[in-house]
């Protein structure tokens, strides 16, 4: 997947990303200066789980007293 989109950006001009993680592919991290990717394995992806991070009830972003 990495590699696809690898390729993909460089047809598209945009071949200067940066990229990290690649060699074990666990989490891949491309940087494209606007947009960042980031890509994991599924089991890597649920470790980590960063869909809470960003859930609007998550407890570093209610209000404390």
């Amino acid at each position: 997947m990495a590699d696809h989109l690898l390729r993909a950006l460089k047809e598209e001009g945009l071949g200067k990303a940066r990229v990290e993680g690649l060699p074990h592919c666990d989490w891949v991290l491309i940087d494209t200066g606007d947009v960042i990717v980031h890509l994991f394995r599924p089991e890597v992806r649920q470790f980590y789980n960063i869909e809470k991070i960003w859930a609007v009830d998550a407890p570093h972003r209610t209000p404390t007293s």
